[in-house]
Formats: structure tokens, sequence, C-alpha cells
């Protein structure tokens, strides 16, 4: 029988995809959950920000679901808090930590989420103002999350904080099977904490070393913000590498048993 036309078709063009994906891994088709929060209206303003992001490479990476609680530690001005809102829906939750040493930094960011938790469209996001050491949620939570400042937790004006103990209240926060995930700037490979309070970038190696720690087991490493290009050497504000830093993204697991 001699191949059909759609047949010799899929036989070239279903390689390619399949190669294509090995290839950007992270631009893997994302869930319609994940798409219907990402095309919410409420979010036309942070839209221009989605390529850079890489928005729905790390929530499917994250493995947000309806119906989820999440615990985001430090949200800032909100971008990643009102993508996880969408997706977890009425019947998941949002809590927002604001750590009390962030206050001077921070005033502005918080006075508009406050405003922005306290309209109907976000009634799933709480606000948690709470020492930076002493990390707690209302109830188990199936994510933790936190983007570009795990670094911040080592610097003097954050305490700074005992990280075992940091990391051991955020695995006591999550649920059996629940999730840790991490963003933050690459400092140099063997670096260590070196630039955490000069250039606010962190050694990756550092990370997992003291999250594996507390009893975490390394789930895995997005490659969607990754940047070759960064020489890991500027600080993270300075305009030629902002919004463009190599950051990684690592994901712990809170083992099921």
């Amino acid at each position: 029988m001699r191949p059909t036309v759609l047949a010799v078709l899929l036989a070239v063009a279903l390689p390619a995809v399949a190669l294509a994906q090995a290839a950007n891994p992270h631009e893997a088709a994302v869930s319609a959950a994940v798409q219907k929060a990402v095309n919410d209206p409420a979010r036309h303003a942070d839209r221009s920000e989605d390529a850079r992001r890489k928005v729905g490479a790390v929530m499917m990476f994250a493995e947000v679901k309806p119906g989820q609680k999440v615990l985001e530690l430090v949200p800032g001005s909100g971008y990643w808090t009102r993508v996880f809102s969408a997706i977890v829906g009425p019947q998941g939750h949002v809590y927002t930590v604001w750590p009390g040493e962030m206050a001077k930094y921070s005033d502005k960011s918080l006075a508009q989420w406050q405003k922005l938790a306290a309209t109907p469209h976000y009634a799933n996001v709480s606000i948690l103002q709470q020492p930076a050491a002493l990390l707690s949620a209302p109830e188990p939570v199936d994510l933790v999350f936190t983007a570009q400042n795990y670094h911040d937790y080592h610097d003097p004006f954050m305490g700074p904080v005992d990280m075992a103990g940091f990391d051991k209240r955020v695995y006591d926060a999550l649920k059996p099977g629940g999730l840790f995930v991490v963003i933050d700037h690459a400092a140099p490979a063997g670096s260590g904490l070196a630039d955490t309070d000069t250039l606010h970038r962190i050694d990756p190696a550092v990370v997992k070393q003291e999250v594996e720690a507390a009893g975490f087991v390394f789930d895995g490493e997005s490659d969607a913000l990754r940047n070759p290009a960064d020489a890991h050497d500027l600080k993270v504000f300075d305009k030629s590498i902002r919004g463009h830093t190599d950051q990684f993204v690592y994901r712990f697991r809170k083992p099921a048993k």
C-alpha cells in the first residue's frame, strides 16, 4: 500500500516537532488553566513582561493547578501573584509574605498590593506581614515560591536570617509532596554568598545545598530564564543587564512520606 500524502507529511513533521521541543523544553505548551490565567484581562498591564519572564513556562514548571494553595515570598509589584490568583481560582488561595524587615524598602509596593488585594477580583489573595525569620502559613500549602529574593534573606538588613531554620519553616509550611520553587540571579560558580549584598546574586550551588539540608529533594531545573551572555559580574540593577540577568529556576520537593 502506498503511503498517503498525510502520512508522509506527518512522518517528516513529527520528528521535527519533537526535536524542537527537546531543544527548547521551556517552550512546551502550557495547560489550559495557565493560558487562561495569562490571558486574564486584569493582567493587561503585565503583558509586556510575559515574554521576558517566560510566565507560561515558569508556571508549568511550578506545577500550579486550580484549587491549590500558594505561599509567595516578597511579591513586589504582584506580577507573579496575579498569575497565581487566576490559576488557583476561587477554590484556591495565594498567601503573599511581606517580611517586616523589608518595610522601608517596599512601602510603595506594599501599599499598592494592599489596595489590590482588597479588590473583589483578588479575593483569593491574602497578605502576611511577619518577621523574615519566622515564616509561616495559615494552612499547609502546595507551593512556596520565591522570585529574585532568596538571596535577600542572607543579607544584614534581613537579620540576616538563619537559613537552616528558614528553609525548615518552608518545609513545614508545605503539604507532603509540595514544591519549593526558587528563582534568583546567578552568581559565579564557587562564589558562595559573596555577592548577595553587593551584586544581589547568589551561587546556585549554595541554594541547592541549603534547601536540600532542610529535607527537600531536588526535583529539577528549568532553563527558561537562563542567559549565557550574562557574565555574572554586574549588579542586577545595572542598566546594561537589568531585566536580562542569568537566572536559575530550581524546583525542590518535600517527600510525600
